[in-house]
């Protein structure tokens, strides 16, 4: 992988609301290859830190999860989409 992937993967895992399905289906990688993958990235002690905090957590895992749509989505989105943000005025 490279290093700029392997930082998305860091990102993703970090995320409390990012399951480790969605790290799979866009890197391929298996939530066992995510733990080997921040053990061998990490500080032993930030990597003790996640691996506590990522155990049992439900939003880890979509089967688990009650939340089904895990994209965010700005309230800004559509203006944003329509480049409309950036014609606005600004106030100081």
């Amino acid at each position: 992988m490279k290093p700029e992937e392997i930082d998305r993967v860091i990102e993703m895992a970090w995320e409390d609301r990012t399951p480790f399905d969605v790290i799979k289906a866009q890197f391929g990688l298996s939530e066992q290859q995510v733990i080997t993958l921040m053990r061998r990235e990490m500080k032993p002690s930030s990597f003790r830190m996640w691996r506590k905090r990522v155990q049992g957590r439900v939003t880890k895992h979509l089967k688990l999860s009650e939340v089904q749509d895990y994209r965010f989505k700005s309230s800004l989105q559509k203006l944003i989409s329509a480049n409309k943000i950036s014609k606005r005025p600004i106030n100081l």
